[in-house]
């Protein structure tokens, strides 16, 4: 079995990340005296670290499973490392625009487009991949 060397690198970077957004979670809970469900109206601060460490819950764990698929059918480090660096970009630029005074704003949609980027490029690949693969598999049992 192959080595991973470079998706694990961006695992724990936004393992990190998401320790850090729960912290914030839980410092916001205890200042608010929400300790527990879904604040609503009551405390759009809470509301709004909740979403942020919901949302991120939601999509990073995707984007890593297919760079970890890209990186097992040896996708190049180059390629992995640009979707590892972006997806932690697009990561820390959401953040960031979910806690601004307009709710509409670049960082979060620079965010959103980000994440969305990587995750669209790895699934085209991993599609590309396996279609190759079975055209591979189908031409040599062709051959038989």
């Amino acid at each position: 079995m192959p080595l991973l060397l470079v998706t694990p690198f961006y695992a724990g970077v936004l393992g990190i990340l998401f320790v850090v957004l729960s912290a914030w979670v839980v410092k916001t809970r205890v200042g608010s005296g929400i300790t527990f469900g879904d604040p609503g109206d009551r405390s759009p601060a809470l509301f709004r670290w909740v979403r942020t460490h919901g949302n991120f819950a939601e999509y990073v764990p995707f984007a890593l499973l297919l760079m970890t698929y890209l990186e097992l059918t040896r996708w190049s480090a180059f390629l992995l490392h640009v979707l590892g660096i972006v997806l932690v970009v697009g990561r820390l630029t959401h953040a960031v625009g979910l806690h601004r005074a307009n709710d509409v704003n670049v960082f979060r949609q620079i965010g959103v487009a980000l994440t969305f980027g990587v995750i669209t490029v790895a699934a085209v690949l991993a599609i590309a991949t396996s279609i190759g693969a079975w055209t591979t598999l189908s031409t040599l049992a062709a051959m038989g």
